[in-house]
């Protein structure tokens, strides 16, 4: 089962398609929306958002929530072992 979207409080992306090439576009804040949404979702004080495309064109900002799996969690299996 996926897991829910969260989407970025206070973040909006736009594509600015008469800007240079250089320009990919640009990020405004609503600081009182950000400022909450970033306290509530940090991790040892840093938050990560990904910029999304929707399948109709628009842009998105989304929390990442992904988790790398512990070290302790890897196959045991040494690469002498592996069977190819």
């Amino acid at each position: 089962m996926a897991e829910e979207k969260v989407f970025a409080d206070g973040f909006v992306f736009k594509r600015r398609e008469s800007a240079p090439e250089w320009v990919v576009g640009g990020v405004s804040v609503k600081v009182e929306e950000a400022v909450a949404f970033l306290s509530q979702h940090q991790k040892n004080g840093w938050v990560n958002i990904d910029i999304k495309r929707s399948k109709n064109g628009s842009y998105y900002m989304e929390l990442d929530t992904y988790v790398p799996k512990s070290k302790g969690s890897a196959p045991t299996t040494s690469y002498e072992e592996m069977p190819f």
